[in-house]
């Protein structure tokens, strides 16, 4: 029978499941890729505006060295227009590790016996945070295994009390969330507690695939955890993210899920997801997991550009999954937050271990930088290290933030902001050499702003430099 992409399309639904297998493979096996077409694909995106799923089919498809390099060049042209040469900084903090569930390629899966299983108390957690914040942390992500422990009540008192933890200059600004998908009670629950955005990633968007991997517990069921953040949205958390583990299935069908999911949140909530992440899969303590679907370097670097063009409003996350060398380089390919100085192992921000001994993470980790380190080699290539949460703070959410973000405008509070945080960050932290390189940056992306807002943005920074912070617009 011959494909008719109306054939698998259907209304989408507030809390139903929205993934059609046939849908997403009858576009990957019918999409044409010409360079005429992905030329044409490529110069849409650049007005902004988001991919069809068969125009990201066809961006898919196009293998061909030329049709490659035209969607790599226009990612980065993308990012230049949006994001200007700005990256956003922060942290993970691991707070508990127990977990109910029993997923193949996790280290803190149920049956592995040889996980050390932790959860901070509260004064290993004041701790962690002070030493983060002694770091020049502004911006966390809280990490939790999916365990009755961590319920609403528990990851909101974690919440409160880390926006609690003021040590000298330093404070936690904005708590994002990994954790377990909750009820839409549990949802307003962790919102009230002020969170940002919350993050689940749906691991695989393939239905088979995910029961192969997922043996038992409350995430086995894929339908729950797939309308997940329509829950999030119900309770009014309008700041998500999504996100596929690469590796656990063929990357091409990921990308279009992570499409179709985006489909689904502003077809239903006018708001799509605020980040999307794409960790791929790497060694972790007791894994059980074949190699047929892990993802070449070539084709990770294709993947994040053509999800860069296929969302261009969205925040694109990597992690220190990925060494240091490609990292670098995926920037430039529409990433706009990466983390930095990360440590995964229980309690490791204090004690400083260095994130080798797998049976006290989730999995391994491949960059060990420093977050001076990052920043110092940010400020090298020209880039703007952030640490801003201004929109967070000033309501600019959900689709508060499209409205900015879509058409790209979000670049006018951007830059200010992300200066802003980075003479923080230069006055506080920063050694002699990195403080001398910042100072640089900063003049040199000032001197591409508007005459008014250099002017307000100069008034700005002498009460920074007299000791004044948490500066923003």
């Amino acid at each position: 029978m011959q494909f008719k992409p109306e054939t698998y399309r259907f209304h989408d639904v507030p809390m139903q499941p929205f993934i059609d297998t046939d849908e997403i493979w009858g576009y990957l096996n019918h999409a044409s890729s010409t360079t005429k077409k992905v030329q044409e694909i490529v110069t849409k995106s650049l007005g902004k505006q988001r991919l069809t799923l068969e125009e990201t089919a066809t961006l898919i498809n196009a293998a061909d060295e030329e049709s490659v390099q035209l969607i790599k060049e226009g990612a980065k042209e993308l990012k230049k227009r949006i994001y200007g040469n700005r990256i956003v900084l922060f942290a993970p903090l691991y707070v508990g590790n127990k977990c109910s569930n029993n997923c193949t390629y996790c280290g803190f899966r149920s049956t592995n016996k040889e996980q050390v299983r932790k959860t901070l108390t509260h004064d290993e957690l004041v701790k962690e945070v002070e030493a983060l914040e002694e770091n020049g942390q502004k911006r966390l992500i809280l990490v939790f295994g999916e365990h009755a422990q961590y319920n609403p009540g528990f990851i909101a008192e974690t919440v409160r009390t880390i926006y609690s933890v003021k040590k000298g200059n330093g404070e936690i600004r904005r708590v994002n969330i990994n954790a377990a998908p909750l009820e839409i009670n549990g949802f307003r629950t962790v919102k009230d507690a002020g969170i940002g955005t919350y993050q689940i990633f749906q691991e695989t968007y393939h239905r088979e695939a995910y029961q192969t991997y997922h043996l038992s517990g409350k995430k086995a069921d894929f339908d729950y955890r797939l309308t997940a953040l329509d829950r999030a949205q119900e309770a009014g958390i309008d700041d998500v993210g999504i996100g596929a583990l690469f590796g656990l299935y063929d990357w091409r069908f990921e990308v279009m899920g992570l499409v179709r999911h985006t489909n689904h949140l502003e077809a239903c909530y006018n708001v799509g997801p605020h980040t999307i992440s794409f960790p791929r899969v790497k060694d972790a303590s007791r894994m059980q997991l074949g190699s047929s679907y892990f993802v070449s370097d070539e084709d990770f670097a294709r993947l994040v550009a053509i999800l860069r063009l296929a969302v261009p409003y969205t925040g694109m996350i990597l992690t220190a999954r990925e060494p240091a060398d490609l990292r670098n380089e995926l920037i430039q390919y529409g990433v706009s937050q990466i983390d930095g100085g990360t440590k995964i192992e229980m309690g490791s921000y204090v004690s400083k271990e260095q994130n080798h001994n797998l049976h006290k993470g989730q999995f391994r980790i491949n960059d060990d930088r420093s977050l001076n380190e990052i920043i110092d080699e940010l400020l090298a290539q020209e880039m703007l290290p952030s640490f801003c949460t201004a929109c967070y703070r000033l309501e600019r959410t959900g689709e508060h933030f499209m409205e900015f973000s879509v058409p790209g405008f979000i670049k006018r509070f951007c830059t200010p902001n992300a200066i802003l945080t980075l003479a923080e960050y230069l006055e506080d932290y920063a050694p002699g050499a990195t403080a001398e390189k910042g100072w640089q940056v900063i003049e040199n992306n000032m001197t591409e702003l508007s005459g008014n807002v250099q002017r307000e943005l100069h008034n700005r920074l002498i009460k920074i430099k007299e000791g004044e912070r948490d500066l923003y617009i």
